[in-house]
């Protein structure tokens, strides 16, 4: 006959792990859902959505780390981009393959950067809550 105290233990823990079961299964988000996005106000009154994604980061060939992020960007003048994540040595940078829009991210602060001459096109772009 099983002792009292190991039956009530048993019961316990087949309650428990009951109780955990509940509710449908956890599903992973899905790969083409932002991980975050953010709305900024700049300059002139331009905004900047950008939905920022996740991505695996890889090793070049000199041995320097690729980040494998990306943010799809849209301006208020109704362009929109899909730019790679690349080094920084501050903040978030992302560019065209050749370097000729660039969006930078740092804290809840961004800028646009333009053409061979990097012209800010869009500035003092601050992130609205």
């Amino acid at each position: 006959m099983p002792h009292p105290l190991a039956l009530a233990a048993t019961l316990l823990v087949a309650s428990v792990l009951a109780a955990c079961n509940d509710g449908p299964a956890l599903k992973a988000p899905s790969p083409d859902a932002p991980m975050s996005t953010a709305r900024y106000l700049c300059q002139q009154n331009k905004t900047i959505v950008a939905d920022f994604y996740d991505g695996k980061s890889s090793v070049g060939p000199d041995g320097r780390p690729l980040p494998g992020g990306r943010v799809v960007v849209q301006l208020s003048d109704g362009r929109k981009f899909s730019l790679p994540q690349t080094l920084s040595g501050s903040g978030i940078r992302y560019a065209d393959s050749s370097g000729t829009f660039v969006f930078w991210s740092k804290g809840d602060t961004a800028f646009v950067e333009e053409g061979s001459s990097q012209t800010v096109t869009y500035r003092d772009c601050v992130q609205r809550r």
